[in-house]
């Protein structure tokens, strides 16, 4: 008897989604933009312009609702072929574990004792300088920094509350994507589930149910859990995020294979970004009017739940169909993105951030600093990720293996 299409891949499909690596890079790369934007939007960030630009705001949302909860759907698909290339080789769940633990963990330390202290540095001259210190660089409040940040003795405090070290700050999608796949692991790794699983999202996902059940359940995490558990990035105490990250996370292992899913992805494109670009509109809309200290009507934020998650499935099943349609194909520059874009997100948003403030210092015409900072922000990038892919070994701690540069490698890295 056959496999179902959930299991293996149909005829002809090829063991490489190169559409899923396209969807990775760039949703990468839209999220290195969107930290550059945050430096100007009046949100509170790590540092922040002291030339705010709130118009930007609308643009930021544009995918702020489904941009890392795509990437985490993309990194269940590339650890879905990940898996069956272990399977395949007569290798447990565990070689997934082990696997998975190798390309994740080195870079999520190295990144919080070495990537992200910068950040935490600039945040607290920021901080201090908004408490009327004139040079809180040369003061005590900054002394011995880094042992204070790894030690959790800075007490670095405001009106807002305490800096919490050591942090991850953005590598908060590392820290939460290896546990969710050691969890996969642990799951595939029982006899049965793994089969069980697939078997239920081939029944479950059929037709319209890969548009109707993901919405369906990305409205109850956001009518049951988000207005309980606020996005805190913690890991603990996250609950929604969970929900809906690994929601994602898991959604994308199950359909990875589907033959049929990636057909009517490619026949709802139109009408999925239709729905997207209405929900964004509805939902910028909406956080304009009522930004600031401005509040709602419950109605409407009851009905704005829904708006949100239509702008969340819309984009993501828009972008998934398109992707399917036009984007399967590779070549040297995906070959070159598909590995350099995990450095990119490791060390994209300290270099902006340092970038960004000592900039500001220099008071430069807005426009200029605006491109001077995504134009360092990209070569600072670059550069880590050809220091990383020559240093052997030592590259995992930037995100890069042994020798991935030099081969076409599987849409496995995070």
């Amino acid at each position: 008897m056959s496999s179902p299409p959930l299991l293996a891949s149909p005829p002809g499909m090829s063991d490489r989604r190169y559409d899923l690596d396209w969807i990775r890079v760039g949703a990468f790369m839209l999220l290195i933009l969107y930290h550059v934007g945050m430096f100007y939007v009046p949100w509170d960030w790590h540092v922040n312009s002291p030339r705010q630009i709130e118009v930007l705001e609308p643009i930021m949302m544009l995918t702020s609702p489904w941009r890392l909860t795509l990437l985490f759907l993309v990194s269940g698909c590339a650890t879905r072929f990940l898996a069956d290339g272990f399977e395949a080789r007569g290798k447990s769940g565990w070689a997934l574990a082990g696997s998975r633990t190798l390309r994740l963990l080195p870079p999520l330390l190295f990144g919080m004792f070495v990537i992200v202290p910068p950040q935490s540095y600039y945040e607290v001259v920021e901080a201090a300088k908004g408490l009327g210190m004139a040079d809180p660089a040369h003061g005590a409040v900054l002394k011995d920094f880094w042992v204070r940040y790894a030690t959790s003795t800075g007490h670095w405090c405001d009106a807002d509350g305490c800096l919490t070290t050591p942090t991850w700050n953005h590598l908060w999608f590392i820290a939460y994507l290896l546990p969710y796949s050691l969890i996969l692991a642990a799951l595939i790794a029982i006899p049965g589930v793994r089969r069980g699983l697939l078997a239920g999202a081939e029944r479950l996902f059929s037709g319209w149910g890969v548009i109707v059940w993901p919405i369906l359940y990305l409205f109850a995490i956001r009518w049951f859990l988000a207005p309980r558990f606020d996005i805190t990035h913690a890991l603990t105490d996250d609950w929604y995020n969970h929900a809906l990250s690994f929601g994602a996370f898991l959604f994308g292992y199950l359909i990875a294979r589907s033959e049929e899913v990636r057909q009517t992805l490619i026949r709802i494109r139109w009408p999925a970004l239709i729905v997207g670009l209405c929900g964004w509109a509805g939902w910028a809309t909406y956080a304009w009017v009522y930004r600031g200290d401005a509040t709602p009507p419950e109605q409407l934020r009851q009905a704005m739940r829904f708006v949100y998650v239509l702008d969340q499935a819309g984009f993501m099943a828009a972008i998934l169909g398109f992707g399917a349609r036009w984007l399967n194909h590779g070549g040297p520059v995906l070959r070159y993105l598909s590995i350099g874009v995990f450095p990119f997100y490791i060390v994209h948003q300290t270099v902006a951030v340092v970038a960004a403030h000592n900039l500001a210092l220099l008071k430069l015409p807005l426009g200029l600093e605006a491109v001077l900072v995504i134009l360092i922000t990209a070569l600072g990038c670059l550069a880590a990720y050809e220091v990383a892919r020559r240093l052997g070994w030592l590259g995992l701690l930037l995100g890069v293996k042994p020798g991935a540069a030099t081969r076409s490698s599987p849409p496995v890295t995070a």
